[in-house]
């Protein structure tokens, strides 16, 4: 049977990740890793890392994660330097996701997709992390928005955090554990083909999840400085697509810096190696 040509965010998700390969690179501007790059623990400080990273992935990575905290704790400065971030990497052709894991109900959910998936934001990006704890239905403008634009929402399911076990492997009443229901509502709704819907979950140990149906991104943090490697990952994700795969790096690639050069090459190294392991 042929498929059908893939559309909405999937297509944009095709394109990039077959000409770049799967590996998420993470910018995570934290006070020791500014430190370790030479700059000062400052909003100025963060402007410069951000900078030098939209040289060094932005070109080269397929998808770039910035960790949206790292830059709010330097106030309005910061998120100035986020937006330099988001736009510098989006205009040299990554996907950007915000990992902003925002989650609420209502006028406040609409806002925040406001914030992150519309145009006229300075924050717009082509995903954003979400929490379904309120309800995944909760979400629903976060969705709406995202299938109207060709973008996605990447929806915490098992993160690579013990502390997630107990919520996230809770049963319900219908036998399911918590993660599982949340992927089973991203794949209902990827039915589309557009791929509207990812989810994370953790690379670092058996997820105990049934991704088979996801078609959808699988945002999977925890390589490098967590302990999961490449090798690792098709043991982990024995039962998924993993074309949908995005292994996410962020201390691994980012501990090269500052120089651009060597971050590009690490990013570069990064990638290989994830691609001779998935094949």
């Amino acid at each position: 049977m042929t498929s059908s040509p893939a559309h909405g965010f999937a297509a944009r998700y095709r394109a990039v990740v077959g000409a770049r390969g799967r590996l998420c690179a993470g910018i995570d501007p934290h006070p020791p890793l500014l430190e370790q790059w030479g700059l000062p623990v400052s909003a100025e400080g963060v402007a410069r890392f951000g900078e030098i990273c939209v040289e060094a992935l932005g070109p080269t990575a397929a998808v770039i994660k910035p960790q949206v905290a790292f830059f709010e704790a330097f106030g309005s400065a910061g998120i100035a330097a986020l937006e330099s971030v988001i736009a510098g990497c989006r205009a040299a052709g990554a996907i950007v996701i915000a990992d902003a894991k925002r989650g609420d109900i209502g006028s406040t959910m609409a806002a925040y997709t406001t914030a992150w998936l519309d145009d006229t934001s300075p924050l717009c990006s082509d995903a954003v992390t979400v929490s379904p704890y309120l309800g995944f239905g909760a979400l629903a403008p976060a969705l709406d928005a995202a299938q109207a634009t060709d973008r996605a929402i990447i929806v915490l399911a098992r993160t690579s955090n013990p502390e997630g076990a107990p919520v996230q492997l809770a049963r319900g009443e219908d036998g399911r554990v918590v993660g599982q229901h949340i992927v089973d509502e991203a794949a209902a709704v990827n039915a589309d083909g557009r791929g509207s819907v990812g989810v994370v979950v953790g690379a670092t140990r058996a997820h105990g999840l049934d991704l088979s149906a996801l078609a959808g991104p699988i945002l999977a943090p925890g390589l490098g400085a967590q302990g999961a490697t490449a090798a690792d990952l098709a043991d982990v994700f024995a039962d998924a697509d993993t074309s949908w795969l995005l292994p996410a790096s962020s201390r691994g690639v980012l501990g090269a810096g500052p120089d651009v050069a060597a971050l590009t090459a690490a990013c570069e190294s990064t990638r290989d190696e994830i691609e001779a392991a998935l094949g």
